[in-house]
């Protein structure tokens, strides 16, 4: 598990680092898909609970170094959506798109109504979305048509990303 986790956090990073150079340089209406969120989703649901959460916050909180957010925001809010997303594991056949779409585009709102009550309760200096604006929406979009091909790349490293089973 500790193997697992370890790569997606890698990875995870090394997504973070590319949404904030390259994807910010195409955005489109100033957003751009969240690929650490897609990776987190796939992390979470295909190794289960406890595997999203510890992934999600070791994640998080290295994200919170790149990004301009308060130390431990982005932890907490991918903390909860690791753990949302494990709790489905082996619940539903992960199919090649309509899941894909359908997790990634709920983790995004459910991030955004995270972000939102974190808001609320600390009026922090923290960004926050407007769900009568379309940036969230097109957020939510954009997520949700790059999950299938996010989902698709990281099967390639299913050896690494999955423990094996024990005998």
């Amino acid at each position: 598990m500790s193997k697992t986790i370890g790569w997606a956090t890698v990875l995870i990073i090394i997504a973070g680092i590319i949404q904030s150079s390259l994807l910010s340089k195409i955005a489109i209406f100033h957003v751009i898909p969240d690929i650490a969120l897609i990776i987190l989703v796939y992390i979470s649901y295909v190794n289960g609970a406890m595997t999203g959460q510890i992934t999600g916050f070791a994640s998080g909180f290295l994200l919170d170094f790149l990004s301009l957010a308060p130390l431990g925001f982005n932890a907490l809010s991918r903390t909860i959506i690791g753990s949302l997303i494990g709790l489905m594991k082996g619940t539903f056949f992960l199919d090649i798109i309509i899941f894909p779409v359908l997790l990634c585009a709920g983790a995004t709102i459910v991030k955004a109504i995270i972000i939102s009550i974190i808001h609320f309760l600390f009026n922090a200096n923290t960004p926050t979305y407007n769900f009568a604006s379309n940036i969230l929406w097109i957020e939510v979009a954009l997520n949700a048509i790059a999950g299938p091909f996010v989902f698709a790349f990281l099967k390639l490293f299913k050896k690494v990303l999955t423990p094996r089973k024990e005998n």
